[in-house]
């Protein structure tokens, strides 16, 4: 289906140019290039012009979701399951406890 809306745009982006040329110059550019108003394949292009405009018309109401990307989730230290986001530094783990230290300095220098 999104074949089907790229050449729906691009046609419809054709139309909205001739509609351009016919304001700004009075020139038909789908009637110059196809024989006139009247000629048979300049009625299948403006035809074709319309449809596209109603199958892009479904894309003005469609919700704007990338259908083929997943959504990457960031992975997570399994040491750090509860972060506290809410606060500017996060969750803070006592790394003290980690190396063996102990909390007071001054417990660290026993000779």
């Amino acid at each position: 289906m999104r074949t089907l809306q790229r050449i729906a745009l691009a046609l419809v982006i054709i139309g909205a140019l001739n509609w351009g040329l016919i304001s700004l110059f009075q020139f038909d550019l789908v009637a110059s290039l196809f024989g006139g108003q009247d000629a048979f394949w300049s009625r299948v292009v403006y035809g074709l012009v319309g449809i596209s405009g109603l199958v892009c018309l479904g894309l003005l109401f469609k919700q704007w979701e990338d259908e083929g990307q997943e959504r990457v989730e960031a992975r997570r230290d399994p040491r750090f399951t509860n972060p506290n986001l809410n606060t500017e530094f996060g969750e803070e783990h006592d790394v003290t406890r980690m190396h063996g230290m102990n909390q007071n300095p001054d417990d660290n220098k026993k000779e």
